[in-house]
C-alpha cells in the first residue's frame, strides 16, 4: 500500500503532494515501483495535527482519485478518512474504493452504516483519542498487546452487527497511535494474537519516530529501518504493508513471500 499524502503538513516532508501534477507523478511512480493499493489521505494524523475542514479534505481527496483515474491501471485505491461524508462524495463520483480509518469508526457515527451499506472493504485502527490528544493516552493496564487484542475482539463485533460483511475488514494496530515507542515496538513484535483473530492485518511503520528518534535522525533518513520493521510486520502475519517507499519495499515483501510459501 502506498502513502499518497494530499497534505502540506505531513511529518515526512518529501511524501507531500500539493497539486494534482504532484500527485500524479506520485501516483504513476509508485504504479511502476510495484504498488497493488494505493492511500489518499487529505488529512493528517500525525500526532498534534491541525484539524481540517470537511470541504478541505474533500476537496484533496478528489484531486487524489481525479490523478488514480487519469493513471487508468486498474490499481485499487484507498481513502485514508475518519469522515463518512467523504466516503459519501468519493462512492458517489468513483465507486468502490477501501476505507481506511484511523478511529474504526469510533469518530463519525455514521461511518459504520456508510461502509456496510455500500459493502466496502475497512480498515478498522487502533486509536486512543484523536491526533491532537492521543499521546497522553499510552496507559495500558493490562498491556498493550491484550489491551488492542481485546480491543479489537469488541469492535470487529460492532462493524459485524452495523452490516459490515467479516470478509470485508481489516484491522491496523495502530503503530504510532496512542502509544509509546516501546509500546509500538512490543506490538509490532507481537503481531500474531491480532492475526489469529482471523481477520487481514495492515501495519503502518514507515518512517516513523520509533525509527528515526532512537537512531538521532530525521524521517528523510530513516529508509533503512523502515525496512526492518516492514519485515517484522510480515513475519507477525501483516498481509498489507503501508509504506512511502514502494520499490525497496517491494522486495522486501517478494523475498519474504518467496521463502515463506504456503
Amino acid at each position: 500500500m502506498a502513502i499518497i499524502n494530499l497534505t502540506p503538513d505531513s511529518f515526512f516532508a518529501s511524501s507531500r503532494n500539493l497539486t494534482i501534477e504532484d500527485v500524479r507523478g506520485s501516483v504513476e511512480s509508485a504504479i511502476s515501483q510495484g504498488a497493488t493499493i494505493l492511500d489518499l489521505g487529505g488529512y493528517s494524523s500525525r500526532p498534534g495535527a491541525d484539524e481540517v475542514s470537511l470541504e478541505e479534505e474533500w476537496r484533496r481527496v478528489r484531486m487524489g482519485l481525479e490523478a488514480v483515474r487519469d493513471a487508468e491501471q486498474g490499481v485499487v485505491v484507498s481513502i485514508d478518512t475518519f469522515r463518512s461524508e467523504i466516503v459519501r462524495r468519493a462512492y458517489a463520483e468513483f465507486g468502490e474504493f477501501i476505507v481506511n480509518d484511523i478511529s474504526a469508526g469510533e469518530l463519525d457515527s455514521d461511518m459504520l452504516r456508510v461502509v456496510a451499506e455500500r459493502n466496502l472493504l475497512y480498515v478498522a485502527m487502533h486509536m486512543r483519542g484523536n491526533p491532537t490528544t492521543m499521546q497522553s493516552m499510552t496507559h495500558y493496564e493490562r498491556g498493550v498487546v491484550q489491551e488492542v487484542v481485546d480491543y479489537f475482539k469488541t469492535r470487529t463485533e460492532a462493524l459485524i452487527l452495523a452490516g459490515i460483511d467479516p470478509k470485508n475488514i481489516i484491522l491496523d494496530p495502530g503503530i504510532g497511535f496512542a502509544k509509546s515507542p516501546e509500546q509500538n515496538y512490543e506490538l509490532l513484535t507481537h503481531l500474531e494474537p491480532l492475526a489469529e483473530l482471523g481477520f487481514e492485518l495492515l501495519v503502518g511503520v514507515s518512517r516513523k519516530s520509533m525509527i528515526y528518534r532512537p537512531l538521532g535522525v530525521g524521517p528523510e533518513e530513516s529508509l533503512p529501518g523502515s525496512l526492518a520493521f516492514a519485515w517484522e510486520a510480515l513475519r507477525g502475519g501483516a498481509k498489507i504493508i503501508r509504506v512511502h517507499d514502494v520499490a525497496p519495499t517491494r522486495q522486501i515483501v517478494d523475498l519474504y513471500n518467496h521463502y515463506n510459501r504456503p
